[in-house]
């Protein structure tokens, strides 16, 4: 059972940790400190979610609608392409600097709907958490210690993005600190959206 466990925690945390769009985002709300921890319970509850439909056998079901994956691939595509373009124009334009006392500018229902879009538009998700861990875990001595390790490994992570942004936001006060991260997610998110576009889903994005 500590196998199962070990062996959902290591290989579902590698996982999470290479959908470069989900935390490219999440990131960059965390050290804007813009409903952060919103972000965070969105992404964990989106992962365990979709855990359980994949050891549940919805991964059957989607693989007999391969059309469906394919829409949703050009959606990603669409919706990446849109958030590099915003980071970029950011960059150009450029935004004031962090201030810790200051309100939020970007609304809640913005943050929670541009979280569910980055985790649920993007295809590779559904590859992960539907089709590639429930087959990990299928082959496990106990499938229910597997499916703690990954949730536990979706805790964890989404809960570190959160925590390490907010540490830095301190340090980032500055204009120029921003035009350097907006440029990074706006790299990060144009690269998976050309990936995406150019591969197909094939694999693991990195």
């Amino acid at each position: 059972m500590l196998t199962s466990f070990l062996t959902g925690l290591i290989v579902c945390g590698g996982i999470i940790i290479a959908i470069g769009a989900q935390n490219a985002y999440i990131l960059g709300q965390a050290i804007r400190r813009e409903h952060h921890w919103t972000c965070v319970g969105i992404c964990m509850s989106a992962d365990i979610l979709l855990f359980t439909l994949g050891m549940l056998g919805v991964s059957a079901a989607l693989l007999a609608v391969p059309e469906a994956m394919e829409a949703l691939r050009w959606l990603g595509v669409a919706f990446l392409t849109w958030l590099a373009a915003v980071a970029f124009f950011n960059v150009i334009r450029g935004r004031q600097g962090l201030d810790p006392e200051s309100r939020a500018e970007t609304s809640f229902k913005a943050v929670v709907m541009t979280t569910l879009a980055v985790t649920l538009l993007n295809p590779q998700v559904y590859l992960d958490t539907l089709l590639l861990i429930p087959s990990i875990g299928a082959q496990q001595g106990s499938q229910v210690a597997f499916f703690a390790g990954a949730s536990t490994a979706s805790v964890l992570w989404f809960s570190a993005l959160g925590l390490a942004g907010a540490a830095l936001s301190p340090w980032l006060a500055r204009p120029l600190a921003w035009r350097f991260i907006d440029g990074a997610i706006g790299t990060m998110m144009a690269g998976i959206a050309i990936h995406l576009a150019s591969n197909g889903l094939q694999g693991p994005m990195v």
